[in-house]
């Protein structure tokens, strides 16, 4: 994901991946946006009546790679922690993806991890901050992009999203070098209800840059979804990991 020219001149922070042969345009404001993510007023009644209680499966246990892609259903995750994290969660790894480090729990999820897609998370503020972190890089970097971005985001923006970037893509011509990517840096919560995560988390940069973005997350059909609206906003610039929790994997 290149970053528009005015925002290149204004030596901002590039954005932290870029599929190569995409180029992206002014209008993808949205798409240069971090996670693609904003702070959304959401309907309380809608989210409860979207929302399902995670699926009780005698499946593999947590961890499983694969084991329920077949019939969308997910294991009962071990983590049933309410509280918003304030310290560095406990029990995370953290692998790469695409050269972004990304956090999963045998706890909290993901509990199907496939090549592009990683799902099922526990119903959670540690769950939804994985599913926050897996999905905003996953959507934007995976080889099956649309797959995971069908699969795992809902929202105003999610069609125009996709219909903009396949045709930017058909025509994009092979970029040669691939910037640097960003990783996790730090994150704190701005709200948390058992169906409505809001999490705004801190990006590094390679020459030490640091970037906000915040990230709606929604509990549907079983599992968190990030929420792309129609209008996302853009990454902020902000000077220090002072008032988040620093959390990374590289």
């Amino acid at each position: 994901m290149a970053e528009p020219a005015d925002a290149a001149a204004a030596d901002e922070p590039r954005s932290p991946w870029l599929r190569t042969g995409f180029v992206t345009a002014a209008a993808f404001v949205g798409f240069v946006a971090v996670v693609g993510g904003a702070v959304v007023a959401t309907s309380g009644g809608s989210d409860e009546a979207a929302a399902a209680p995670p699926a009780t499966s005698s499946a593999p246990p947590p961890g499983a790679t694969g084991a329920h892609a077949s019939d969308g259903t997910c294991p009962t995750l071990s983590d049933t922690r309410q509280g918003v994290p304030t310290a560095e969660p406990a029990g995370v790894t953290w692998a790469l993806y695409d050269g972004v480090a990304l956090p999963a729990s045998k706890a909290a999820g993901p509990a199907d991890t496939g090549k592009d897609l990683a799902r099922c998370y526990a119903r959670t503020p540690l769950g939804a901050l994985l599913a926050s972190s897996q999905i905003s890089v996953r959507y934007l970097a995976a080889d099956d992009w649309k797959s995971v971005t069908r699969a795992q985001t809902v929202g105003a923006g999610r069609d125009s999203y996709l219909a903009d970037r396949a045709a930017a893509e058909k025509t994009a011509a092979p970029d040669g070098d691939r910037p640097a990517h960003g990783q996790i840096a730090g994150f704190r919560f701005v709200t948390y209800h058992d169906t409505t995560a809001v999490i705004e988390t801190v990006w590094r940069f390679p020459a030490g840059q640091l970037q906000a973005a915040t990230t709606t997350m929604l509990w549907r059909a079983g599992d968190w979804r990030l929420e792309y609206p129609a209008a996302p906003a853009a990454p902020t610039p902000v000077d220090s990991l002072a008032g988040y929790v620093s959390w990374g994997g590289v």
